[in-house]
């Protein structure tokens, strides 16, 4: 599974964030790793130098062989707990989309 980091303007994409998010998306997302043939994410400051409880935003789009794209978005005061609660989000969403494609 391949997963590539993006950052805006405002997040500097170093090398130890691109690590520490493949580790995370990797671990978060290991049971569907023989479906997923990308990962994208994208990590973004809405509001650059000013604070805010949910200005970052971390979209995590995985594609999938055979379907659509999945898309979730999460949103926090850091690119951590943006990241965690993405990781979640996707983790959800693709359960439910395998499960779906089991059942047809």
């Amino acid at each position: 599974m391949i997963v590539q980091l993006n950052t805006d303007k405002n997040i500097e994409g170093t090398a130890g964030l691109e690590t520490f998010v493949s580790e995370k998306v990797n671990s978060g997302l290991k049971h569907f790793v023989e479906n997923i043939t990308r990962i994208e994410v994208h990590l973004s400051d809405q509001n650059a130098d000013k604070g805010g409880s949910d200005d970052i935003h971390c979209k995590i789009e995985a594609r999938l062989e055979g379907i659509q794209p999945v898309i979730v978005v999460g949103k926090s005061g850091s690119k951590e707990k943006a990241l965690d609660e993405a990781v979640d989000k996707m983790k959800a969403k693709l359960g439910t989309v395998m499960g779906k494609i089991k059942n047809k």
